[in-house]
């Protein structure tokens, strides 16, 4: 059995390879950045899931997944998701406290528990914060998307997800008048400092460019089907 640091080194890592453009690998720097802790810290966990077959890694080297230690990422990635969704649907937790909730939860061992979890919530695709939620086999349905910042001045999107699920963040958000499946327009992007100013619902906001970097969105032309330079759905 997996210690619960264990599998929160595996399921960082599995989300930090985990997206479209086939990234297999992650660096120790960037592991440590999203953990938290230092770099030295990192090293001395990740010789320990060496040992335990959970990843290839040489020391000053990338780090990768082995089999093993994918499935068992994933495992870890289902059940944080799946209790979001639980929280968030079904006992009225905001979408700013689900994931500190769920941090706790996702390390119930009870597999027949998770799976009756997911049958409760109708297999759900996707968490609160627009997240892909494996499903029993492993297996997701990737959304393509691009950031806000991405975007240009005069076009319109759709928030799918956010990159950043921290309280603070998540309350910023709202505050803007945005949520998942919110449609806005891009008004302006100022040349110097890249200040965009967006419209939600008739509202006007500046949103910085670190804002508009953690805002996972889908372009108009792609909500209409039409080809698009971003291939973002």
């Amino acid at each position: 059995m997996l210690s619960f640091t264990e599998e929160n080194y595996l399921k960082t890592l599995l989300k930090l390879t985990m997206d479209e453009r086939g990234k297999e690998e992650a660096g120790t720097n960037e592991l440590a950045l999203h953990l938290g802790v230092k770099p030295a810290t990192v090293n001395d966990m990740l010789k320990k899931l060496k040992q335990k077959k959970l990843i290839q890694y040489e020391k000053y080297g990338k780090i990768a997944l082995t089999k093993t230690g994918r499935k068992a990422g994933l495992e870890v990635l289902r059940k944080h998701r799946l209790w979001e969704t639980f929280l968030y649907e079904k006992l009225e937790f905001s979408w700013d406290e689900v994931h500190q909730v769920a941090e706790q939860l996702e390390h119930i061992q009870s597999q027949k528990l998770v799976d009756k979890l997911d049958k409760f919530l109708d297999y759900p695709e996707f968490d609160p914060h627009g997240d892909e939620i494996p499903n029993a086999k492993g297996e997701f349905k990737y959304r393509h998307k691009v950031t806000l910042s991405q975007m240009e001045a005069g076009k319109s999107c759709k928030m799918v997800a956010v990159k950043d699920n921290s309280a603070p963040f998540l309350q910023y958000v709202i505050e803007v008048g945005l949520g998942i499946n919110n449609h806005m327009k891009v008004l302006s992007i100022h040349p110097y400092d890249e200040i965009i100013q967006i419209e939600v619902n008739g509202k006007v906001s500046s949103v910085s460019k670190k804002f508009a970097d953690n805002i996972f969105v889908i372009c108009e032309d792609c909500m209409k089907n039409k080809p698009c330079k971003f291939h973002c759905k």
